[in-house]
């Protein structure tokens, strides 16, 4: 067994012990990456070097005290990091490798952990899509099939911790980002409440949906990684000051006498059977650990694609507009005046899909049209958070699939967007809502794909999510399956 493939529970112990040294266990990940990655296209910026002064550093001083300690990991290209190329995976970046300043409060806890960050993985352009066909990088694989995307927008998170390239992998999860993508390639993702962790320093999509979460091997690895990134940041404004409570304790809790709930909107005709099959036998193990599982309504359900695709391109259009070609990214030579400049920067950088939804949201927002579709779909969301809340007083926890189907091929949808879209149906509802979302794997389709089960409660109980879910993973062995690579 690789170093690379331990968990991070797994590689603390040893670290500790000093029967494996930081630098070890990162130069397994690092031949790792060189090993396969150029069949998966994962991490885009390598920063391998500085990486490995790190771990020699820690190797000196042996202080392993911390669950992350010396754990090498990956961070989607849309953090920041000082020094360290981040350029959201766009050309509006990329053309001059914008170089931050500053590190985000989440790599900066990290690194204050001990945790190790050795490079950057791909994304879908500044996080617009579920499949990171939008990448300027090219798309990246699933692991378990190189002919299938591994999801969106964090697909190279959770195609890098599934293929062993990392322990764990930072995301960030908008409308499904990290729970799609965790549901394609058979990971654990974790969706935060919005508030519970920040987003100081990492570049924004959509600022009232926005949050900052991780990909890992298991649940006790998400709540160990979680327990670092979560709290109250005085650079955020968003960041919610209730209390951070042990994660790790939680995972130990019974859920004897928990009630699940199961939406009748995500069991819907068009959803592949084998993916219903398969949640609805990760329901009847928590029926044998002693849940109660019983039939709800989230009647709203089916109008969260078409809310999302209002609110979140309209608060793109106000975000994108600091990429100009003034300050920084790239420029275009002989302009004949200001507007121009303008014009060319934003068409040759970005790309087709941040375009569009630049122009959806733009339109939307437009005078005539706010009332017409930005206030109501902000009053549909409201609805949306109401049939959970109403929802959570009667049942504890909600169980769905994370998506209709396992991972699409690559191009699929290439001409449909709309079609796309849609994937992020099981998703987007909780994220609208503010919820916690965590996803983990179930089973396996009849062409060997991975499907995912979304485990979604009440605000700031990631707690819960994280003993329910640790419950199942002591069940099943569908998150210790690896792909062949």
């Amino acid at each position: 067994m690789e170093p690379c493939s331990y968990t991070i529970s797994q590689a603390h112990d040893l670290l500790k012990k000093r029967k494996l040294s930081a630098e070890e266990l990162l130069r397994s990940c690092i031949k790792r990456v060189e090993n396969v990655d150029q069949s998966l296209n994962c991490v885009v910026h390598r920063n391998f070097d500085s990486a490995l002064t790190e771990a020699k550093k820690l190797d000196t001083s042996g202080n392993f005290d911390s669950p992350l300690s010396g754990i090498p990991y990956l961070a989607k290209d849309v953090f920041c990091e000082k020094g360290v190329p981040t350029t959201a995976c766009s050309n509006i970046l990329r053309d001059k490798d914008y170089l931050p300043p500053f590190d985000s409060t989440t790599t900066k806890r990290l690194k204050t952990a001990g945790a190790i960050s050795f490079g950057k993985v791909n994304t879908d352009e500044f996080t617009c899509g579920g499949s990171t066909e939008s990448s300027c990088f090219g798309v990246t694989k699933c692991p378990w099939n190189l002919e299938r995307v591994s999801g969106g927008s964090s697909g190279g998170s959770a195609a890098a911790v599934s293929a062993d390239e990392c322990l764990f992998a930072l995301g960030t999860d908008t409308g499904g980002s990290i729970r799609q993508p965790a549901g394609y390639c058979g990971c654990t993702g974790i969706k935060v409440t919005y508030g519970r962790t920040s987003r100081f320093g990492v570049m924004s999509y959509a600022s009232s949906l926005d949050t900052i979460g991780t990909l890992a091997k298991t649940v006790e690895d998400a709540a160990l990684i979680l327990q670092t990134m979560a709290g109250k940041d005085p650079l955020d404004g968003t960041t919610s000051s209730v209390p951070v409570p042990d994660y790790f304790s939680s995972l130990h809790t019974s859920i004897k006498g928990l009630k699940i709930g199961l939406p009748k909107e995500y069991f819907i005709e068009g959803a592949d059977p084998e993916v219903i099959a398969s949640v609805r036998a990760a329901a009847k193990i928590f029926e044998s650990l002693g849940a109660t599982v019983t039939d709800i309504s989230l009647p709203h359900t089916t109008y969260g694609v078409a809310t999302y695709y209002v609110i979140a391109p309209c608060e793109l259009s106000s975000n994108m507009a600091r990429y100009d070609g003034v300050r920084y990214g790239h420029t275009v030579p002989h302009p004949e005046n200001l507007l121009d400049y303008y014009e060319r920067v934003r068409s040759e950088g970005f790309g087709a899909e941040v375009k569009r939804r630049i122009m959806i949201g733009t339109y939307a927002l437009s005078a005539g049209y706010f009332d017409q579709y930005y206030r109501k779909a902000q009053k549909v969301r409201t609805l949306v958070k109401k049939d959970f809340e109403d929802a959570l007083q009667k049942v504890d926890v909600i169980l769905t699939p994370t998506a209709p189907t396992p991972a699409f091929k690559i191009g699929a949808h290439t001409d449909n967007p709309v079609q796309a879209y849609l994937e992020d149906a099981f998703t987007i509802p909780a994220s609208l809502a503010g919820l916690p979302g965590l996803a983990l794997p179930c089973g396996f389709s009849s062409g060997n794909l991975p499907i995912g089960i979304q485990l979604i409660g009440p605000q700031f109980r990631e707690d819960l999510l994280f003993g329910v879910g640790h419950a199942f993973q002591q069940e099943t062995d569908w998150h210790s399956r690896k792909p062949k690579l």
